[in-house]
């Protein structure tokens, strides 16, 4: 789970991170107060969505007159963002982040993440901030330095002293940065966080250290135990149908092809789509429905896939072990006679009471499209999907 600039800001004061000062506005009027409440002459009026490279595609916008903080906020506020992390569907400005302009004299990048490989905390950081860091590594890689923290010891003081020289700081600075370094790695370790980045970390006219930025991820399966921090998800910065999914207890992420489908098993999810993609074909969606395969449950699987008006057939490969091919025949039957589906339905069952299964379905009476293996499954599918955009055509 992704939050805003200004939400990972409120958690980064509380562990003695700096920030400048701002203010949150839903309106060109209340960014023209929060601007008033700041003072001095120049601000910033930051989209607020759930993306990096705003300055590049528009969101963030420099103003030295109350006129002009109204005339940005009115032209952010509701305006679709799109930039590289979006992907072309862009994101949609509902708020926006009024920030005092900051004496800026050197920009620097901070990043603390899981890295699953090594099992541990990856400091990272350059003294080349403001620019997107996968440019950086392409351009220049040694300009980048990452330090391993174990998680069971934590972030030593040494560790910090060594990325804050890394950062090229000045001496003088030195202890300021520890406690900055120290700070972002409490924020992450406290609130099961995956990613904490700030980019840029700004060196000031007065030498302090100010997160001009931040971008804060959480592990969504740690949740349930930070009530605050599941307070702060924005769905309107999510995919509807990932949402959707996730309320439902069901892991969806949503494709770009026109095949759906419905497996069990993350693993024979990737699978399948690969098998589509051999076969010639592009996969809707990725959805797991996990070991728990209900009438009920299947129904909202179904829908899932169904809400994608792209879909133009869809296929259903489960592998029955905890469960039973004859339950989940049972719940596909029982879904598309609820339904009634108006695309090709491709089913492939294998494993408990496969027998059986198939049955449920040949007796079925519904047009549905059986298979005995994946490769076949896949087939079968891309075929059906071709001969409705051949009758659609």
């Amino acid at each position: 789970m992704d939050i805003h600039e200004y939400q990972a800001k409120e958690i980064l004061t509380e562990y003695g991170v700096k920030i400048a000062d701002g203010g949150l506005a839903y309106s060109p009027e209340d960014a023209v107060q929060r601007a008033r409440e700041i003072g001095g002459s120049i601000w910033a009026v930051k989209a607020q969505i759930h993306s990096g490279a705003r300055g590049k595609a528009g969101g963030i916008k420099l103003c030295r007159s109350y006129d002009d903080v109204a005339k940005a906020a009115e032209e952010l506020l509701g305006k679709r963002l799109v930039t590289h992390q979006t992907g072309p569907a862009g994101k949609v400005c509902g708020r926006l982040y009024v920030e005092a302009g900051t004496d800026i004299a050197k920009e620097l990048y901070f990043c603390l993440l899981v890295d699953r490989s090594s099992e541990r905390i990856v400091m990272v950081g350059s003294a080349q901030g403001g620019m997107d860091i996968e440019e950086l590594a392409q351009t220049n890689p040694e300009a980048i330095t990452k330090i391993y923290i174990e998680p069971s010891v934590g972030l030593q003081d040494f560790q910090a002293r060594a990325m804050a020289f890394a950062l090229g700081l000045p001496v003088s600075m030195i202890n300021t940065a520890v406690k900055t370094i120290n700070g972002c790695y409490r924020a992450l370790r406290d609130n099961d966080a995956n990613m904490l980045e700030i980019n840029p970390l700004v060196v000031t006219g007065k030498e302090d250290l100010l997160a001009l930025d931040c971008k804060m991820g959480f592990d969504d399966n740690a949740l349930f135990r930070r009530h605050r921090i599941a307070e702060l998800r924005d769905k309107t910065q999510e995919d509807p149908r990932e949402m959707a999914a996730a309320d439902r207890g069901l892991s969806y992420v949503g494709l770009d092809g026109d095949i759906g489908c419905m497996i069990n098993g993350a693993g024979l999810a990737m699978a399948t789509m690969d098998m589509i993609k051999l076969a010639g074909g592009e996969p809707a969606n990725f959805l797991d429905v996990g070991g728990g395969a209900s009438p009920e449950r299947t129904e909202k699987a179904f829908r899932l896939v169904l809400a994608d008006k792209n879909v133009k057939a869809m296929l259903v490969n489960i592998f029955a072990g905890i469960n039973r091919c004859d339950w989940i025949a049972e719940g596909v039957v029982h879904a598309v006679k609820k339904i009634d589906m108006k695309i090709p339905l491709i089913v492939r069952l294998s494993g408990t009471n496969v027998e059986e299964g198939r049955r449920i379905i040949a007796e079925s009476g519904l047009p549905i499209i059986t298979a005995e293996t994946l490769a076949e499954a896949a087939e079968k599918a891309v075929q059906a999907r071709n001969e409705v955009v051949a009758r659609e055509g």
